[in-house]
């Protein structure tokens, strides 16, 4: 069994965020001691690894707590949801980190963003000795193996809906 000191200190939760937990019905203890206290067992360290490992996805708890009470149905389309939330979330603070640029005024803050441009992109891949024929042919296999990574990428360098569209329509 153990204590909601030791369980908390072993995943580096607040004692509170257990009382909390408790209190909201998603890790209720198994047992308490003749003193009243909360003890834990082994099955609820298990479920409270889970809790830790959904909420590091930034799921809430209502959405942690449904995956966990359901019978596994509703887990992955509930994480999908998640990564195509996570998607445009990138996309929006990429888009604000180019809007900072712009306001500021330096465009060699721009490295400090992560951000590649198209024109980086392609002085990377002509400096690997990439002619026009390889480049097409990269893009052919990016959009046939993961094109919806594929979109992002054209999104993530700054290239609108047109220009994403002809790329990925050869």
């Amino acid at each position: 069994m153990h204590t909601i000191s030791k369980l908390a200190a072993q995943f580096g939760l607040s004692r509170s965020t257990l009382l909390y937990y408790d209190s909201i019905g998603l890790l209720e203890p198994d047992q308490r001691s003749e003193k009243g206290y909360r003890l834990y067992s082994e099955q609820d360290r298990v479920r409270l690894e889970e809790i830790c490992m959904l909420r590091e996805t930034g799921l809430s708890l209502e959405r942690v707590q449904e995956i966990l009470d359901s019978d596994g149905s509703n887990s992955a389309r509930i994480l999908k949801d998640r990564l195509f939330q996570l998607n445009d979330e990138i996309n929006t603070l990429r888009h604000q980190q180019d809007t900072i640029v712009k306001l500021i005024g330096d465009k060699s803050l721009q490295k400090h963003t992560r951000n590649m441009s198209k024109n980086q992109w392609v002085h990377i891949l002509k400096s690997a000795g990439m002619n026009a024929a390889g480049m097409l042919k990269w893009h052919q296999e990016f959009e046939r193996t993961a094109p919806e990574a594929h979109q992002d990428f054209l999104e993530s360098i700054g290239l609108d809906a047109i220009a994403i569209a002809r790329i990925r329509k050869v």
